[in-house]
């Protein structure tokens, strides 16, 4: 990526009967976002005239044969399919599901190859997609097994960046794959993020305990005190700033997160139900550890919403914005690294 060109962001349109093509195009009526960055809609012609007419969006879009082509100023859009699709707004059906893993593939496709800086991914629903090319509980680990590097949800706003330990898991079986390795794994996704996305040169990172009361002393569980607090302990005898393990209820209670510039959850829950009661609509998913950036609301396909003109763009923006500002984050950090092997030499 040339320091001197505009960001590109492949965008996928999510499911084709959600709120994603609505989100993109009422995003992109405000020329200005234009100037942030070169929007590139990997889907249809047919599919984006279908939401433009019903939703009376007027934004005029350019399309291309593939995103190599793409024009800087204007609504790129790559024809990923031709054939007619039955488009039902608000209804899941195995075209609207096919299609979105289209998108999705065809996006991640050119985010591996360079074509495209940032991807942001519009909202799938996660049952509807699932097929013998798609077997994943989510964009998270879909992505994980496509792009270098190993990741980490987490979940942003100003107030807070949280990531997860486990993700997509049942309750039940969060306890069974906690161990020193994937909690280490992760706290250093996590402290490493924060040091080249984000520019923060000595990260505080706050880790949330497994059981109620972190456990009450072994009352309620010895996770937390046979498993998890070893383990901050070595952190901190290394000079890092990790504390914890903290009671998640009364940590977000009286906002010990905003003491942090980042919060381990040890699963999904935990972590975004605070996250969603602090941020919710204005949060942005963003996938840490791996090679390329990858962005996302924080929110769903909305399906009850799609193809009413009613959906808010607040957090698709957001998304949008913080991708860019990522990229160009890690931009600066490799230029700062490679300026500092230089002065070694």
């Amino acid at each position: 990526m040339s320091d001197n060109r505009i960001i590109r962001v492949g965008i996928s349109v999510g499911d084709l009967n959600g709120v994603g093509i609505e989100l993109i195009l009422k995003t992109f009526e405000d020329r200005r976002m234009l100037e942030l960055c070169t929007p590139i809609v990997f889907a249809s012609d047919k599919s984006i005239a279908y939401y433009k007419k019903g939703l009376k969006i007027n934004r005029a879009t350019f399309s291309v044969a593939d995103s190599s082509k793409i024009q800087d100023g204007k609504l790129n859009v790559v024809n990923v399919w031709k054939d007619h699709v039955v488009i039902e707004p608000g209804k899941p059906t195995e075209a609207s599901g096919e299609k979105a893993f289209k998108s999705l593939e065809a996006a991640t496709n050119a985010l591996v190859a360079g074509d495209v800086d940032v991807l942001l991914t519009a909202p799938i629903s996660k049952d509807n997609i699932q097929s013998e090319v798609f077997s994943f509980p989510g964009h998270t680990e879909y992505l994980d097994s496509k792009i270098e590097g190993e990741s980490l949800m987490i979940l942003m706003s100003n107030e807070i960046k949280i990531g997860l330990v486990t993700g997509h898991i049942p309750l039940s079986e969060i306890s069974d794959s906690l161990n020193k390795e994937i909690i280490t794994k992760k706290i250093d996704i996590m402290y490493q993020s924060l040091v080249k996305d984000f520019g923060i040169s000595r990260p505080k990172v706050a880790v949330l305990g497994l059981n109620p009361h972190c456990g009450d002393n072994g009352v309620i569980g010895s996770e937390d005190q046979e498993l998890i607090e070893p383990i901050l302990k070595e952190y901190q005898e290394n000079g890092k700033l990790i504390y914890g393990p903290y009671a998640a209820d009364g940590f977000f209670g009286n906002q010990s997160y905003l003491k942090f510039d980042g919060v381990i959850s040890m699963y999904h829950d935990q972590g975004l139900v605070g996250f969603k009661a602090v941020s919710f609509g204005k949060g942005v998913n963003f996938t840490a550890g791996l090679a390329k950036v990858r962005v996302s609301p924080d929110h769903g396909t909305a399906f009850d919403l799609a193809g009413k003109g009613k959906a808010e763009t607040s957090s698709f923006k957001e998304a949008l914005e913080q991708g860019v500002l990522i990229a160009k984050k890690r931009m600066e950090y490799q230029t700062l690294i490679a300026n500092q092997l230089k002065v070694k030499k």
